[in-house]
């Protein structure tokens, strides 16, 4: 359903990059309909020092944008950036081996994951996209809180999402099945899609 909305980029110079663990496989299907190559998006959000899980901005192995907060030392960005990024090469190397990540100038990016919550890591991500001068940023999902998709349009080209419903409670409350997808999911997805577009 979310490929088919998507359709109208079918002719663009495009990419679907794919939030891990939980987006590759929605992207998967994105990519296989556009025809479309896959990467998957390594970026990690930073977080605030007293909270971790409040997002002060994102990084990833290139880049890196953070909104400046009075009690943030440049030290502790620093820090949290080594740690991030020594996580973020573990990642590369498992789903990407030795390939050289897309030059995304010009292209059509399209950002998929399996739903969005608050929006704010997401946020962080296309600032830092935005520094490899991407043609279009499109965000696209399944589901996502109203108050994140009013978010996000006013930083991107487009969001798509299926379902904005009045109360959301987390993402994995719209699965049937919201088990976490493992690292063998993710290469099987990516592999596929590869020998996919050899045969094409």
């Amino acid at each position: 359903m979310l490929a088919q909305k998507l359709k109208k980029y079918r002719n663009d110079p495009g990419i679907v990059l794919a939030v891990p663990r939980g987006g590759v496989p929605v992207a998967y299907e994105i990519a296989r309909e556009l025809e479309f190559p896959i990467e998957v998006l390594l970026t990690k959000k930073i977080g605030h020092p007293m909270h971790k899980e409040y997002a002060i901005g994102a990084a990833s192995l290139t880049d890196y944008f953070v909104i400046p907060h009075e009690d943030v030392s440049e030290e502790y960005i620093q820090q949290e950036l080594q740690i991030i990024r020594s996580r973020l090469k573990e990642m590369y190397v498992r789903f990407m081996g030795d390939r050289e990540p897309a030059d995304l100038k010009g292209k059509t990016v399209i950002v998929i994951d399996d739903g969005i919550a608050t929006g704010n890591t997401l946020l962080g991500t296309v600032n830092v996209l935005r520094k490899s001068n991407p043609g279009k940023i499109v965000i696209a999902v399944p589901v996502a809180s109203k108050s994140a998709v009013q978010k996000l349009m006013k930083e991107v080209d487009e969001v798509v999402v299926l379902l904005v419903p009045g109360m959301f409670y987390g993402v994995g409350a719209f699965y049937k099945d919201f088990e976490q997808v493992s690292d063998e999911e993710v290469m099987f997805y990516l592999d596929k899609l590869r020998e996919l577009r050899k045969a094409g």
